[in-house]
């Protein structure tokens, strides 16, 4: 028998928005594998098409790392991020990687450098350093120009991973803020700035005894573009 009380409930949207962010990474996956197919499909000397089709990849791409960055914050609730911690081949993961943005490099023309030992390994968490890498290639290839290189070595107990392009570097501004700063920087330039708090995340998530992970970014290195580097103790 009723009470004749009405039950109110409310929406729980983080949830909901959690739910449809993860449909959609899924459709854009099968995206990915169809204009990879696609790709695969068209004649090699229509260049115009194959230009087109790895333009929408990188998009496809882009979007694709956003919504991984945004269902990972959620599930860390933007206070902490959960790792796996285990050894990891360094020049294999970064070879995954690059392999992962292959239509693009190649309709592009750019050129990718690894100066990175076979055998140099590492104890981390490989899905994230993965998405904080291919979110720093991808940016790279945006704003290079036909070069990019990634650097990994131990110093003074760290693993220290640089990325470098040939574009015009990062923003003065961008180099004289804070870390806190950079977040508020790029919102106010229109951009998310996700990417970035993401890189941080990441690497603030790792640590060992009092040392614990941190980003860099700075303008130069060898092809005098930006550089961003990330060290993992």
């Amino acid at each position: 028998m009723s009470s004749g009380k009405q039950v109110s409930s409310t929406i729980d949207f983080a949830s909901v928005l959690a739910a449809a962010v993860h449909d959609m990474k899924n459709s854009l996956f099968l995206l990915i594998q169809s204009i990879e197919a696609l790709s695969d499909a068209l004649p090699r000397d229509n260049t115009d098409a194959q230009t087109q089709v790895a333009n929408v990849h990188y998009e496809a791409s882009r979007l694709n790392t956003n919504l991984v960055q945004i269902l990972s914050l959620y599930r860390a609730e933007l206070e902490s991020l959960p790792i796996t911690v285990d050894e990891c081949f360094v020049r294999d993961l970064v070879e995954d990687v690059v392999g992962s943005n292959t239509l693009y490099i190649d309709r592009k023309h750019i050129d990718i450098e690894l100066d990175i030992e076979d055998e140099l390994n590492w104890y981390l968490d490989e899905e994230l350093i993965y998405l904080l890498l291919n979110d720093v290639i991808i940016n790279a290839m945006r704003y290079g120009t036909s070069k990019i290189r990634v650097s990994a070595r131990i110093d003074n107990e760290y693993l220290h991973l640089k990325v470098e392009d040939d574009g015009r570097g990062y923003p003065d501004a961008m180099l004289t803020k804070s870390d806190e700063q950079l977040t508020e920087f790029e919102l106010s330039q229109g951009r998310t700035g996700l990417g970035l708090f993401f890189a941080k995340l990441i690497a603030n998530a790792h640590s060992q005894g009092d040392k614990v992970g941190q980003i860099q970014l700075s303008n130069g290195g060898n092809y005098g573009g930006s550089v961003f580097e990330v060290k993992i103790p």
